[in-house]
């Protein structure tokens, strides 16, 4: 049910363009619920009593923009979320990048776009472990738009809950078993560089074999998706490959991508 005594339509207007502008990040009367229950968390750890206030303040303070963006945004992740990208990533891509890539030893360059608490770009981390000959090695970019999910992903600690559908073989293998939970070994920490990154912006990275950017252009409006989906054509290098969400797709998009159906998943690539 809609609080509209905390907050007005007209300020759920006010809220919802500044989300906008500041994230591509679209709130609709649908989803009105989620963003009135976080930004009411948000004004109790901030001890504001009004939404007015607030967002007056956080139109001049970048910082607690920051913070407002991260407490609204959803991040529901796990580590092998949707065995069949990386079916689709062993079997497929990296043999593909492999057979294009002239220069060996090569390296192999990943983007997860939308991180979150770093589940997935530690299962990618594991699985090229795993199946590039020694001759080869890999980069993994890590970004987000929440900082406290970039921490959470940097520290590489996980509670035992949040481990489920980790294969036993990689469990002992790439983690430690401490107090409370499972801490990614250093060796696979240490190939995955987290930054902060806000999606409607241009990044400036390049050259990228890789990019997973799963479950997040669902939250922006068609313009918003285009537009994001543009950026990671000009930040992949040729011959690349994009996974994005099972439920999520690039039809009716104004895009160069090249849909490509494996027999794991489907996906798309750059194919220049």
């Amino acid at each position: 049910m809609v609080d509209n005594e905390f907050l007005s339509d007209a300020n759920f207007e006010l809220y919802r363009d500044l989300i906008y502008k500041e994230s591509g990040i679209t709130f609709t009367p649908t989803n009105r619920s989620i963003l009135e229950s976080r930004l009411k968390e948000r004004l109790r750890e901030k001890n504001i009593k009004d939404v007015k206030t607030y967002i007056d303040a956080i139109k001049v303070d970048k910082e607690e923009l920051k913070g407002f963006l991260d407490a609204i945004t959803t991040n529901l992740t796990r580590f092998f979320r949707n065995q069949a990208h990386f079916d689709a990533l062993e079997k497929y891509v990296i043999p593909e990048l492999m057979n294009n890539i002239k220069k060996v030893p090569g390296t192999i360059r990943i983007w997860s776009a939308g991180c979150s608490t770093g589940e997935e770009p530690y299962t990618i981390a594991m699985l090229l472990s795993e199946i590039l000959p020694k001759s080869w090695s890999y980069d993994i970019l890590a970004s987000d738009l929440s900082l406290k999910c970039l921490m959470t992903a940097k520290e590489g600690f996980y509670a035992d809950s949040r481990i489920v559908g980790v294969p036993d073989n990689y469990l002992s293998k790439y983690f430690n078993k401490v107090d409370g939970g499972y801490k990614i070994i250093n060796d696979i920490q240490t190939k995955v560089k987290f930054d902060y990154h806000n999606l409607k912006n241009e990044s400036g990275y390049k050259n990228f074999d890789i990019v997973f950017c799963r479950n997040v252009i669902i939250y922006f409006d068609d313009a918003a998706q285009t537009a994001v989906i543009n950026r990671f054509w000009n930040a992949m290098a040729s011959k690349s490959f994009l996974f994005i969400g099972h439920s999520e797709s690039l039809f009716g998009m104004d895009t160069k991508f090249e849909f490509l159906k494996t027999e794991w998943a489907t996906l798309y690539q750059k194919n220049i």
